[in-house]
């Protein structure tokens, strides 16, 4: 395992308290954070790939950075669903949910399993990392059959109506995703959104009618 102190000390090394405050305009929580770039997080999770000590190390130091940089090289047969669960658990900010969902969860053998799971939680940001999974996973997991997407259709109309940022947006991104695949689970996911439009409550609305918005608008991948 490489020293955590040292790999702590070249996030400081390349952070710029500068950023913190456009961070902040995008939403992204401050109080733990350094001001390092994502560049940068990967430019150091290059030199320390599967080292998962590390990664488990990083993330309990609490700083942002740190905790975008633990799944970059956390290795995924050794991760535990205990690990993910912790992690999850203790997610506070979209980027650090997306990119644990990009860089590990997407990776792990049983990740259809974790969109289902983290989907049925109640706390905002893990709600979140199931549909943000869900949707990384429609642009990376190429070999996934469509009725793998078209299954999880309904968590998308059932979860729709969440008011909260962090959930609606990730449940748009997943429904826009999903539609982007191929001409088939285009039209289902079209239909989908027509389905929340009509019978969904207001605040479901815009998570309808933004995706209908961008799927209407390009033609269905083949």
């Amino acid at each position: 395992m490489a020293d955590v102190a040292a790999v702590v000390a070249e996030l400081r090394a390349a952070a710029d308290l500068a950023r913190l405050d456009g961070m902040a305009r995008v939403g992204i929580r401050t109080d733990r954070a350094i001001g390092v770039s994502v560049p940068n997080v990967r430019r150091i999770a290059r030199r320390h790939r599967g080292d998962h000590a590390l990664a488990l190390a990083l993330w309990a130091t609490g700083i942002h950075e740190a905790r975008l940089l633990a799944p970059m090289v956390a290795d995924p047969g050794q991760a535990t669903d205990a690990d993910l669960d912790a992690w999850v658990a203790e997610l506070d900010s979209w980027d650090t949910c997306d990119g644990l969902c990009s860089s590990l969860l997407v990776r792990m053998p049983q990740r259809w399993e974790l969109v289902e799971r983290y989907a049925a939680r109640e706390p905002g940001f893990e709600k979140r990392a199931g549909f943000a999974l869900l949707a990384t996973l429609a642009v990376h997991d190429r070999a996934a059959p469509d009725d793998a997407f078209q299954a999880r259709l309904a968590l998308i109309e059932r979860h729709a109506p969440d008011p909260r940022n962090e959930v609606r947006k990730a449940v748009n991104w997943a429904l826009r995703q999903i539609g982007k695949r191929n001409a088939a689970l285009h039209a289902d996911a079209i239909a989908c959104g027509e389905r929340i439009l009509a019978a969904g409550p207001r605040s479901a609305r815009w998570v309808a009618s933004d995706a209908l918005r961008e799927l209407r608008s390009r033609s269905p991948a083949p």
